[in-house]
């Protein structure tokens, strides 16, 4: 698979009710999604850098920046500044216009 970065960059929100037993699926934020409570979000920007929210452990919104790469067109890699700790990957299944598909690990 050969992902391209301008693909995966944006505003994205997990929409839990579409995941499967392997995968995550995110939204762009624009995209109508049922109300939920603390759904996770990220935002890839095209400079570098991202920003996340979501529940910490308490319950809590917690909300980081950092920066993120595009590793061999197949993975994104969240660095410094990632609330669930760096660095972090996450595999790409598939990236479409409206549907960013996580590969759980």
């Amino acid at each position: 698979m050969d992902i391209d970065r301008e693909q995966v960059q944006g505003h994205w929100v997990h929409a839990h009710e579409e995941d499967t037993a392997d995968e995550m699926v995110f939204r762009p934020a624009s995209y109508r999604l049922p109300p939920a409570r603390g759904r996770v979000a990220f935002e890839l920007r095209g400079d570098g850098t991202f920003a996340e929210a979501g529940l910490g452990p308490a319950d809590v919104p917690e909300q980081a920046s950092g920066t993120w790469k595009l590793e061999e067109g197949e993975r994104i890699v969240l660095g410094e500044g990632a609330v669930q700790g760096v660095p972090r990957v996450l595999p790409i299944a598939s990236a479409e216009p409206q549907r960013l598909v996580i590969k759980k690990q």
